[in-house]
């Protein structure tokens, strides 16, 4: 039984005809009211989803990671550079706000940082497993500048890319 929808429209219908009628002073009170109580449904609506849908945001992981794989193991990073928030949500069919959401509830982490995680892992594997300087790793991963690869590789090591490969 659908009743939330119904409660909703009256809700809507309400707020309607508050607005509609003459204005006194009351109806700036409760057109706010009534909208607030909208905007607390749709909030529990969108909460709702990430927690009723656990197996399935599962799989939602599984296909970013995925994806970062295909993405690093083809031409796409020197062609293309760094895989985006936005490609990553256009490639999984999401918004890149609701990706970013649904993988901050389950992971505590957003797009952009799965991102970054998977490019630094990628980043140790090459460092460590190469005589590739380091401005060649950057270049194949996707950056523009090489000084932008340091600067990220640090700020999530603590350790420039040269002191992890020593």
């Amino acid at each position: 039984m659908k009743v939330r929808p119904l409660q909703d429209r009256l809700l809507v219908k309400r707020i309607e005809e508050e607005y509609s009628q003459r204005l006194d002073a009351h109806s700036q009170e409760l057109l706010v009211g009534h909208v607030q109580l909208l905007l607390s449904y749709c909030q529990r609506f969108y909460g709702r989803q990430f927690t009723l849908r656990n197996h399935a945001n599962l799989d939602v992981i599984a296909r970013l990671e995925n994806f970062l794989q295909q993405y690093f193991e083809s031409d796409k990073p020197t062609r293309e550079g760094l895989p985006t928030v936005q490609t990553c949500a256009k490639e999984m069919g999401y918004s890149p706000d609701y990706l970013s959401d649904l993988l901050k509830k389950e992971t505590g982490k957003n797009t952009r940082e799965h991102i970054h995680t998977f490019l630094i892992e990628k980043a140790k594997t090459r460092l460590l497993g190469s005589q590739d300087t380091i401005s060649q790793i950057a270049y194949s991963l996707g950056f523009e500048h090489p000084q932008h690869f340091s600067k990220l590789f640090r700020s999530k090591t603590g350790k420039s890319p040269g002191e992890f490969r020593d």
